[in-house]
């Protein structure tokens, strides 16, 4: 299990804590390879993914591991599951980070048991003001405005952010306190699938992207 551009490993982040006995759900499972290492540890994952291809390939995953990690379809803006019925929610840039936050983390709320955690690697707000929407690549330079960041198109996908503020007022506003903000940084010798040699340099400099780790108190 590890996290995010760089797979810094959750052994060091420790973003999860104790998974053993607890019912997990992965928001924008993909693959389910986190929920299935998650279902090694002990706990009791939940893999819920839009795209039925994902889903298609999470399930062939989950029956060669011989673990039980439950798949559903669904929206992570509207989530089929009853109150407070897991201990913790996650993702490593899954739904939160493709779908509407102002959706997305009231649901996650909702669902959560008091005490539990909201866990999610998604784009930094640098990130977003200096990834061209054209080309999908990052410039040197900042190219949009701060204030008023939500939702960025970019060829074939769309991804949501907001202002380190704005994320802070939303989580208050649906009962969490933030516990932790990480902001990875690149390797020396970092290489990414996802980045070229030039954007992997920047990130020596300037974050990609955040790990937020919040915990509900009411």
């Amino acid at each position: 299990m590890a996290w995010g551009f760089w797979r810094v490993p959750e052994s060091e982040l420790k973003l999860l804590e104790e998974v053993r006995g607890r019912q997990i759900l992965e928001l924008g499972c993909g693959a389910a390879r986190w929920s299935i290492a998650l279902a090694q540890k002990g706990g009791y994952p939940v893999g819920l993914d839009l795209s039925p291809a994902h889903l298609r390939h999470a399930a062939r995953l989950v029956h060669r591991s011989s673990r039980k990690v439950p798949l559903v379809r669904a929206n992570a803006e509207r989530l089929p599951f009853a109150d407070a019925a897991f201990d913790l929610v996650f993702c490593d840039w899954g739904a939160m980070t493709f779908c509407d936050p102002y959706r997305t983390v009231p649901e996650a709320s909702r669902v959560l048991r008091t005490g539990g955690c909201l866990v999610f690697a998604t784009s930094s707000p640098f990130r977003v003001l200096v990834q061209n929407r054209q080309t999908d690549r990052v410039s040197p330079r900042l190219l949009y405005d701060y204030f008023g960041l939500h939702r960025a198109d970019y060829p074939g996908e769309v991804n949501f952010t907001l202002t380190y503020g704005e994320w802070i007022r939303l989580f208050r506003e649906n009962g969490f306190s933030v516990e932790r903000l990480t902001e990875t940084r690149a390797p020396t010798s970092a290489q990414s699938p996802y980045l070229n040699h030039r954007e992997s340099r920047w990130a020596r400099h300037w974050p990609l992207e955040s790990i937020w780790k919040v915990r509900k108190f009411a």
